[in-house]
């Protein structure tokens, strides 16, 4: 909160770090070296010799005095006010700061810097009341961003990080900003481990209803907390940044859905960042799919060219892309042929990925097996730059927005020389599936064991964090975001694990407290 002070503009200034002269002793130090330096770059030998009484510096900074004559001059060559201005009040900002930090805790947010190469923690200035800033880099598609971030002390209760009573002044004054925020509990001051992570938006709601602010030991942060933190304000931002324009191209976009083929350059749409891009492209490309559905006879099998946890990033959070799969799903429910689809992500893709982005493709893959899709991988290098289509009735569906250099690229097409090529690539990757199995239990640890995730530790993670719910720990902003998609994957990856519990080994060792999972 702002208020007026009668603290000068003099006082304030003279309270910055980088002076430090806000006491009578300190300024004394200071007012010597302001006259000598003005004497010289004034080339006035006579300002070096002015002193002025510990009185006179007190009138001046209670705005009782102005500054006259050789003391007026120094002043103003230092601050580059006028000593009129220095004389006047100026507004002063309540500061509410936060309670000092326990050491170790202090070592788990510097955590937040080495610990996943996309992540940077830029600590705040307590004593001026500056919250920290949580950076996210962006990957090989989409831009970064980044939000405020405040770290607190909490206490273990009840399966849940309770932040104590002395540190609700200063929460209060971190959620109240507009800005989008993260609360990152710690359990070190009462011997625990690790980071748990809360939306500012959740923390609000909770002191707005009267309730103590909890964080669930579901939330700790670890690489699939992570994974979806990054995703969510990586995607969230962007189209926050972007929803004016998508905004004005509804009616364009339902143009291109009706027209035979498109592929529009990049450069038409250069207001568009690199998320509001592909959330057009994605959209155009579902429309367009369904549009065509309906002239298949037969159960068609999908190319996905996502071969990336940033890639598939949008398949877990774009609403329009839960809508898309449930209706297919629906289309062809109850027919006897089972809807399946190929991704093809070579070892390069893998070995290239950080953990937590190879759990958004696991997360991905996932999905599709909750829908009924039946998913097969294939590595095999000359089908990764294969664009996205749906096959069947001999006709190709041709829609990609994935690496492409358009916005995106739709066309149909039923002539066999074009229709081959797509066909050889799905032939290859149903018989040569790195994933083969009969349930999607197994073709899931077989992915698992794939992209090198620790099957046990994340089956058990997602059921965990399932249970609890993700509304709880995040708060989408833009309309285009949802996730309740992802929610209802993490329960289905939690009842696989459940069934396959005492059948299915893990395909590592468990992680270790120095491990990336958690932290």
């Amino acid at each position: 909160m702002t208020q007026p002070q009668t603290r000068t503009l003099l006082h304030h200034l003279l309270e910055a770090p980088e002076v430090s002269g806000a006491s009578w002793p300190r300024f004394r130090v200071l007012w010597r070296h302001m006259a000598e330096d003005a004497a010289k770059d004034l080339q006035d030998p006579r300002l070096a010799n002015v002193r002025i009484s510990e009185s006179t510096y007190r009138r001046w900074m209670a705005g009782t005095h102005t500054a006259r004559g050789d003391t007026a001059t120094i002043l103003e060559w230092y601050f580059g006010k006028s000593a009129e201005a220095l004389a006047q009040p100026v507004p002063v900002r309540e500061v509410v700061r936060p309670r000092a930090l326990d050491r170790r805790t202090r070592i788990a947010a510097r955590a937040l810097d080495y610990t996943w190469p996309t992540s940077r923690h830029v600590p705040g200035e307590p004593d001026v009341g500056v919250h920290g800033t949580w950076e996210f880099a962006g990957g090989r598609h989409f831009d970064g961003t980044a939000i405020g971030v405040q770290l607190y002390e909490a206490v273990p209760h009840n399966d849940m990080a309770e932040i104590g009573e002395a540190d609700l002044p200063h929460l209060r004054s971190f959620i109240r900003s507009s800005r989008r925020g993260v609360v990152l509990a710690s359990l070190g001051a009462a011997g625990g481990q690790g980071l748990y992570v809360m939306d500012a938006a959740v923390a609000r709601q909770s002191l707005l209803v009267g309730q103590d602010p909890r964080v669930p030991l579901a939330y700790q942060l670890d690489d699939l907390t992570y994974a979806i933190v990054w995703a969510l304000h990586i995607l969230d931002d962007g189209l926050l940044a972007d929803d004016h324009p998508l905004s004005d191209r509804t009616d364009e976009l339902r143009h291109y859905v009706k027209i035979s083929n498109s592929s529009p350059p990049r450069s038409d749409m250069p207001d568009l960042s690199p998320v509001g891009a592909a959330w057009l492209g994605s959209s155009l490309c579902a429309q367009y799919i369904l549009r065509h559905l309906g002239e298949l006879s037969d159960v068609p099998v999908f190319w996905t060219r996502e071969a990336t946890g940033e890639e598939c990033a949008p398949w877990l959070l774009f609403r329009h892309k839960q809508d898309y799969l449930r209706a297919v799903a629906d289309r062809f429910a109850g027919l006897a042929s089972a809807l399946g689809r190929a991704f093809c992500v070579p070892e390069s893709a893998v070995r290239n990925t950080e953990p937590y982005e190879r759990i958004l493709l696991f997360l991905t893959v996932a999905m599709m097996e909750m829908h009924g899709i039946r998913v097969w991988m294939s590595s095999a290098s000359e089908y990764t730059q294969t664009e996205g289509f749906v096959l069947g009735d001999n006709r190709a569906i041709l829609a990609n927005w994935v690496r492409e250099e358009s916005l995106w690229r739709v066309a149909t097409t039923s002539v066999r020389r074009e229709v081959a090529p797509y066909q050889e690539a799905i032939e290859h990757a149903r018989a040569h599936s790195l994933i083969d199995g009969p349930t999607p239990a197994d073709r899931l640890q077989a992915l698992a064991a794939y992209l090198d995730l620790d099957w046990n530790w994340l089956i058990t993670r997602c059921r965990t964090l399932g249970e609890e719910g993700l509304s709880s720990m995040l708060r989408p902003r833009s309309r285009l975001l949802t996730l309740a998609a992802l929610d209802r994957t993490l329960r289905f990856l939690g009842a696989v694990g459940r069934q396959d519990v005492g059948r299915l080994g893990s395909t590592r060792p468990a992680p270790t407290e120095t491990s990336r999972n958690p932290h």
